[in-house]
């Protein structure tokens, strides 16, 4: 029966755009609650037709933990796509929608970090990290230290040609900018080579956004743009090894 009255409310409508003598008694015999059916039934679908925009809702931990299972065990964002360069560099701008608002005010910052992705390969390490860099020196590690009030250390540790353990570290004052910002002027680095020591080059500063900071997690960018992600180190316990 439903199925009769569309029929007939159609071809009403469309008699009357194509014969101006029909009898306007026929449009009143189309029933009211028919036509007013048909009325709802357009403008659901009108209203269907708009697509539903998804909203990434996900909680601040639940984005840690998808950053960081698709920045661990890349060689520290090396071995990444393009494609899931962008996922991550999404995820961390939505989670830095959740940073405090004086990152580095905040006490979090002090302690020891690994540094576990960046999206310029040779912004940790320098030529150390470089393509051919890699082919000779295999990083085992990449430290950072932030100790109170103003110091930062950083280390690469690696494997030269796969038997020479090496070591270059930087030893840096760090220098509060802004809210977000920070500055840290590096001395001349030092070179541990199996046996041999020396320091090599000159000063060197680079400048840091803080976007974001946890108990587990801190989220950096660059003054290039270079994004970075670092994990909080468990402590050491005492007398293990």
């Amino acid at each position: 029966m439903a199925a009769s009255s569309a029929s007939f409310s159609l071809v009403s409508f469309s008699s009357i755009k194509t014969d101006n003598k029909l009898s306007a008694t026929r449009l009143n015999s189309v029933p009211l609650n028919t036509r007013r059916r048909s009325s709802s039934r357009c403008v659901i679908s009108a209203a269907a037709s708009f697509p539903v925009q998804e909203v990434d809702q996900r909680r601040p931990e639940e984005l840690a933990a998808s950053i960081f299972s698709k920045v661990m065990q890349t060689d520290r964002g090396v071995t990444l796509t393009r494609e899931q360069h962008l996922q991550v560099a999404d995820l961390t701008s939505e989670l830095s929608k959740y940073c405090i608002d004086s990152p580095v005010t905040c006490p979090l910052i002090f302690g020891d970090w690994d540094v576990v992705y960046c999206s310029n390969p040779t912004s940790p390490g320098g030529g150390f990290r470089s393509g051919l860099g890699r082919l000779v020196f295999k990083t085992n590690e990449m430290i950072q230290v932030v100790e109170a009030p103003d110091i930062v250390r950083n280390k690469v540790s690696f494997s030269a040609l796969g038997f020479l353990d090496g070591e270059v570290s930087l030893k840096g004052k760090l220098i509060v900018l802004d809210e977000k910002w920070i500055k840290v002027v590096f001395e001349q680095p030092h070179l541990k080579l199996g046996s041999l020591e020396f320091q090599f080059g000159g000063e060197s500063e680079v400048q840091l956004e803080i976007t974001y900071i946890d108990d587990k997690l801190r989220l950096g960018k660059g003054s290039r743009g270079s994004v970075f992600v670092f994990q909080r180190r468990k402590p050491t316990v005492s007398g293990t090894k």
